[in-house]
């Protein structure tokens, strides 16, 4: 039985990590050769479940030295039906693929979990296209789309499921909706362009707003990812109710827009210490901000100076 669906501590106080830009890390610093951006094909081999293990260990290991909690996202952003044929996998091969992810994230939690240290399981859902354009599908087509990965979630031991760089208000929908037929709590996150707005045009609080009156406010919270604070930091209103929706971040390296990112063939990395300063300065605005985590470009050193300028000192570990 699935540990916190029932009960999801992230959602109900204390401050949790989340990894940093997995898939950037594995290609840029650790040379792995990811097809079309997936990190889930990591998971057909030993060496690169060893691979993802020791991905998330490092953050692990913050977590257990600040006694924070951690929501561990599994590799599974591109585990959708178009994503996966691309790579040559049929529904069963994706259903497979999907349970492993959760699979290997139960392993990490029996380790790493300890007092002062919930793990939380998250299966992770990526959009149908390119999470820096605009998606076509209306909230009825995205929920028949991403039912079969939210099945398999259901079917495993993942607390919820956390639909990420969501750029569509409908596909975003859809996901909830499917996540609630399948009793699933949920998360969904928006990516923002350089003027805060998703790239449609419309505004984060009309992103989020519209999606909790459509869904009868099923997504247990919101999120803000792959985008830099000076980004999406002037969308966030102090005092709007919509913000207490808001738990949480996972912000870009870069302050570079996301066309300019795409163009790109080196990694910036931007400056760890100023993203420290800018998650504690989003901290004292919006204390509801629980989650924090990093998206492309970040890795453990980014995490550690967010670390460094939002928690307590260290605690001594066994």
């Amino acid at each position: 039985m699935a540990k916190y669906r029932d009960n999801l501590p992230q959602a109900n106080g204390g401050t949790f990590l989340s990894d940093g830009g997995m898939e950037t890390t594995l290609i840029f610093h650790d040379g792995v050769d990811l097809p079309h951006f997936a990190s889930f094909v990591l998971l057909e081999t030993a060496d690169g479940r060893r691979r993802l293990k020791a991905y998330f260990e490092k953050y692990l290991h913050m977590a257990r030295e600040r006694r924070v909690g951690f929501v561990l996202d599994s590799a599974t952003w591109r585990a959708n039906p178009d994503w996966g044929s691309k790579l040559g996998y049929d529904a069963a091969g994706l259903e497979a693929i999907n349970r492993a992810s959760i699979e290997m994230l139960e392993e990490l939690r029996a380790e790493w979990e300890a007092p002062g240290t919930p793990c939380v399981i998250s299966g992770v859902i990526g959009p149908r296209g390119d999470g820096y354009k605009a998606g076509k599908m209306n909230a009825a087509e995205a929920e028949a789309y991403h039912a079969p990965q939210i099945a398999a979630f259901a079917a495993t031991n993942a607390d919820l499921v956390s639909g990420y760089t969501l750029t569509n208000i409908d596909e975003a929908i859809g996901i909830a909706r499917t996540a609630r037929a399948h009793s699933m709590p949920c998360m969904i996150s928006f990516t923002v362009e350089t003027d805060g707005r998703l790239v449609t045009g419309r505004t984060l609080r009309d992103a989020i707003e519209t999606v909790d009156r459509e869904t009868d406010g099923y997504p247990a919270y919101f999120m803000v990812n792959c985008a830099h604070p000076t980004h999406f930091m002037p969308a966030l209103e102090s005092g709007q109710r919509w913000m207490n929706r808001v738990r949480g971040v996972k912000a870009n390296a870069s302050s570079k827009s996301h066309q300019e990112l795409d163009e790109s063939e080196t990694l910036d990395a931007g400056d760890p210490a100023d993203l420290g300063r800018r998650y504690q300065a989003l901290r004292r605005q919006f204390p509801t901000m629980r989650i924090l985590g990093g998206c492309c470009g970040t890795d453990h050193t980014h995490i550690g100076a967010i670390c460094e300028a939002c928690l307590p000192p260290r605690a001594i570990v066994a």
